[in-house]
């Protein structure tokens, strides 16, 4: 039998994740329902629609009708060849499932302790040749550690926000110094840069600098409702958690999908329209691949996140604790640089602006890009990469 020319290829990739959702969420807007109109990522009117799309996928239900736009999207995806080929860099430590990855540098420059989010992989900073800003800062001179969390474990599913703070965070921020020999930059991405704030604040004696990078702050900001109804989630939420102390990855895929119900149709409806074998293509599937494999949140953050920081709005009130003291970001007199994306969908630029006020004499950099495309996009290198880099070397 000879292999035809438009044959599949093998379905290696379960995203968008989870798939049902999108598939009820594509039928819905392919049909005209009104939770389809352009306003609907921000108008809560219609979430009686979505909540139902939600309940719908959880069920199992299958949509009457198929977007064949969106399904040919996620066809092409599915079967694009592109896989991910860099190489980790040795570590330098490691406790439990996590590790410090040494990116080593050129030059004499700092040595900057990247922290990420815990509920992604860390290798969104270095997602793929032409397209890692970490590789970038080593080549002009920055020594950049990597904090890659790893996958929660039996020990971590235990865990609280003062065990990764004033715990693990703290003991790699220690190794950290000593191999620098010195006070190092500590610096956060997305949910990392709240671990980052708590643990810079705590440890003064450790940290020289702070970059923060789409770091939310304002959890109530644009948008009170949306925080409160992320929140509501919580009671929902806890069946799931209970099962193994852990909320699992297609739930957090959910609720990241509310933030903009038909955003994912849409990137997909586009994607079958791209030549496939482009640079264009490729990136694309790089950052499905990393958005589709992210980390299951252990509970007790996970309980901290919607309840203290959604629902309280406890950072911005200066309520939010670590070991029961309370996180104040005006207490970081070190210098800062905060970036707050102009088009970012998951931290409003508006939550973030909010830290940069609260730190004295830190630097507001407002990039025009999103919030993955900040730091891996087309344009991260002149968006973020570059302005960062002169921000590290005026640091002397």
């Amino acid at each position: 039998m000879t292999d035809r020319p438009d044959a599949p290829g093998p379905m290696l990739r379960r995203g968008p994740r989870p798939l049902l959702l999108h598939l009820t969420l594509g039928t819905l807007k392919s049909t005209g329902s009104n939770a389809g109109s352009p306003n609907s990522r921000y108008d809560w009117d219609n979430w009686s629609v979505v909540e139902e799309a939600v309940r719908a996928s959880a069920a199992g239900e299958v949509p009457p009708t198929v977007d064949p736009g969106l399904i040919a999207g996620i066809a092409a995806y599915r079967r694009h060849p592109w896989s991910r080929d860099l190489a980790d860099p040795p570590h330098v430590w490691a406790e439990g499932g996590s590790r410090i990855l040494d990116y080593r540098g050129t030059g004499d420059g700092p040595i900057v302790l990247f922290v990420p989010s815990l509920v992604n992989r860390a290798h969104v900073l270095d997602l793929m040749q032409g397209h890692s800003m970490l590789r970038f800062l080593a080549a002009h001179g920055v020594r950049p550690l990597l904090l890659d969390w790893g996958w929660p474990g039996a020990i971590e599913r235990g865990f609280t926000l003062t065990d990764y703070v004033a715990g693990r965070l703290e003991r790699a921020m220690e190794a950290a110094v000593a191999l620098a020999g010195g006070k190092i930059v500590l610096a956060g991405y997305c949910m990392g840069g709240n671990l980052a704030v708590a643990a810079a604040e705590r440890r003064l004696d450790l940290v020289s600098a702070l970059a923060l990078l789409a770091t939310p702050w304002d959890f109530h900001a644009p948008d009170p409702a949306r925080a409160q109804r992320a929140a509501a989630c919580l009671p929902m939420l806890e069946p799931a958690m209970a099962f193994n102390g852990t909320l699992p990855i297609d739930v957090l895929q959910t609720l990241f999908t509310l933030l903009d119900p038909f955003g994912v149709g849409d990137k997909f409806r586009a994607f079958a329209r791209v030549d496939q074998d482009s640079a264009r293509a490729r990136l694309f599937v790089a950052m499905e691949d990393w958005l589709n494999d992210g980390l299951p949140l252990v509970a007790g953050v996970a309980r901290t996140c919607l309840g203290t920081w959604y629902g309280a709005n406890a950072p911005a009130r200066g309520e939010w604790r670590i070991a029961g003291l309370p996180v104040n970001a005006a207490r970081l007199t070190m210098p800062a640089f905060v970036a707050a994306p102009g088009r970012d969908r998951i931290v409003p630029p508006e939550s973030a602006r909010v830290l940069a006020a609260a730190i004295p004499g830190a630097v507001l950099h407002v990039p025009a890009a999103g919030h993955v495309g900040m730091v891996a996009g087309a344009g991260a290198e002149a968006a973020l990469w570059r302005p960062l880099l002169g921000w590290l070397a005026g640091l002397g």
